[in-house]
């Protein structure tokens, strides 16, 4: 029986990672909307952080996003679905981000758009 729920679980974990995508960017971003070049300070700004599959966000309501798809929608430009849990909810969303280069990304959500700019 042991044996059993032990490949129960990893079946479970297995086939829940199978679904996760890696955001096309990576690293921390604050917000900016400047067209200099270069990294900037982020302290006392929000920032997005792109680790793998999950989005860390310093501002708006849910702190921890997952990708689950990422779609190729020309050049640089993506729209991802991911997945939030908190507390008392478990949702989906859906994301457009587009890299207008090595220092400039724009993340288009419902409640508007984040133009940002790589960390120090």
């Amino acid at each position: 029986m042991k044996t059993f729920v032990a490949a129960l679980i990893s079946t479970c974990c297995i086939a829940g990672s199978a679904f996760a995508a890696s955001y096309p960017v990576s690293g921390k971003w604050g917000q900016d909307p400047s067209r200099d070049k270069g990294a900037i300070d982020c302290n006392g700004k929000r920032t997005i952080n792109f680790v793998g599959e999950r989005r860390f966000d310093s501002g708006g309501g849910v702190p921890d996003y997952r990708a689950i798809r990422i779609e190729g929608r020309g050049s640089n430009n993506y729209q991802i679905t991911e997945e939030f849990r908190t507390g008392q909810i478990n949702g989906r969303n859906s994301v457009d981000l587009h890299q207008i280069d090595a220092d400039h990304i724009e993340l288009n959500m419902r409640g508007g758009s984040l133009k940002l700019r790589p960390c120090k």
